[in-house]
């Protein structure tokens, strides 16, 4: 079994297979859904203070904030490589 890990920026990494969308965050729906994660608690700032660029959404509710492009995250995302690879236990 394989595990795909995308870099996201300043070496925070995530797992491709939890991504469900990555979005631009400049419009009002999804600062409101930034904000909710924040009072939630399930909002994860990977920016180290830089610009948010891409808002990553993953399928245990958490919102990511990226400091890299959403395209550039596609990029990776849609790369073949392989970053980590783990065996089954038997």
């Amino acid at each position: 079994m394989s595990i795909k890990l995308i870099n996201i920026g300043f070496g925070n990494i995530v797992s491709a297979s939890r991504i469900i969308a990555i979005i631009s965050p400049e419009s009002a729906p999804v600062k409101r859904v930034i904000s909710e994660a924040r009072d939630r608690g399930m909002l994860i700032d990977a920016t180290y203070g830089r610009r948010t660029r891409a808002v990553i959404v993953a399928d245990s509710g958490h919102i990511i904030l990226s400091a890299v492009q959403p395209e550039t995250v596609k990029h990776r995302l849609q790369s073949k490589e392989v970053v980590v690879e783990t065996e089954e236990a038997e």
